[in-house]
C-alpha cells in the first residue's frame, strides 16, 4: 500500500458512508449484504465485513435480529446551552445544566454517601477515601432522556447541614450556587472541560444509544474562594446534541 492510500475496507466504508449521507441509501434501507459488497467492490469477505463494522461503529447503521443491517435515521442535533453558574434565584438542576430559558425539562435523582476515589479526591482537593455525597441525575426533555450527570460534594463542606442532600431540605432541588449560599459558602468560579469518549454500556442503556456511540463528557467543578465544593460529570449523547456556550464579555 503506497503512502496516503487507504485500506480497502475504509475505501468501501467511505463510499457507503457517502451514499448514506447524500440519501442514496436513505434511513431504514437495508445495507447491501456482505456478498453484495464483495461483488460490487471486488473485495474479499473480510474487507466487506470490516467495512460494515466501521459503519456500525460510527452509528450510521444498526443490526436488526434476524433481518439484517439497516441505515439508521440520523437525528438533527439539538443544543445543550451552557453559560456557567447562574446566581439568580430559582436555578433548578435542569436549568443549571441547560442554560436555555426556553427549555423546560424534568429530572430524577438518587443520592448516597460514598468514599471519594482517587480521581474524584483530586478534583475536590481532598484525600482519597474521604466521604462525599454522590448524586446521580437523569435529565429529560419532552420525556426523552437527553443528559446524565453524576455530582460529588465533600461532606466536609455540606455534612450535617440543611443542604447535605441536594434534593431535600429548604433549598432542595435548587442549583449548587443557591444551596451553597444557604450555608454561607459563596461560589465565585466554575470550570468546565469538554471531552469525548465511547459511552459506557449503562450510560447508553439509559440514553437510548447503541454500543460504540460517542458521548460528550463535561467535567465541571464549582469553587468557593479557590476551594472545590462540587464536581460533576455531565454526559450528553454526541449524535443528538451539541454543547453551546454563552460567554459574556465583562
Amino acid at each position: 500500500m503506497t503512502f496516503g492510500e487507504q485500506p480497502a475496507y475504509l475505501r468501501v466504508a467511505g463510499d457507503l458512508r457517502k451514499k448514506i449521507v447524500d440519501g442514496s441509501l436513505p434511513p431504514h434501507t437495508r445495507l447491501p449484504s456482505q456478498a453484495r459488497i464483495r461483488e460490487e467492490y471486488g473485495v474479499s469477505d473480510t474487507v466487506a465485513l470490516e467495512a460494515r463494522k466501521v459503519l456500525m461503529a460510527e452509528g450510521l447503521v444498526e443490526g436488526r435480529s434476524g433481518s439484517g443491517t439497516y441505515v439508521r435515521e440520523r437525528p438533527v442535533p439539538r443544543r445543550v446551552a451552557r453559560s456557567g453558574y447562574r446566581p439568580d434565584c430559582g436555578a433548578t438542576p435542569f436549568r443549571q445544566e441547560q442554560a436555555d430559558a426556553a427549555v423546560r425539562g424534568t429530572w430524577e435523582s438518587r443520592s448516597e454517601q460514598v468514599e471519594a476515589s482517587g480521581a474524584i479526591a483530586e478534583r475536590l482537593d481532598i484525600r482519597p477515601g474521604e466521604r462525599v455525597m454522590c448524586t446521580k441525575y437523569v435529565f429529560r426533555d419532552a420525556g426523552e432522556v437527553m443528559m446524565l450527570s453524576t455530582s460529588w460534594e465533600p461532606l466536609a463542606v455540606t455534612g450535617r447541614t440543611p443542604v447535605m442532600l441536594p434534593e431535600e431540605g429548604p433549598v432542595g432541588g435548587m442549583g449548587v450556587v443557591e444551596r451553597m449560599a444557604a450555608i454561607d459558602v459563596i461560589v465565585d468560579n466554575v470550570t468546565e472541560e469538554v471531552g469525548a469518549r465511547p459511552g459506557l454500556a449503562e450510560e447508553l442503556l439509559t440514553l437510548g444509544g447503541v454500543p460504540g456511540h460517542v458521548v460528550l463528557v463535561i467535567q465541571r467543578t464549582y469553587f468557593a474562594s479557590g476551594r472545590p465544593v462540587e464536581t460533576a460529570d455531565v454526559v450528553v449523547p454526541a449524535d443528538r446534541y451539541r454543547v453551546a456556550y454563552h460567554l459574556p464579555v465583562k
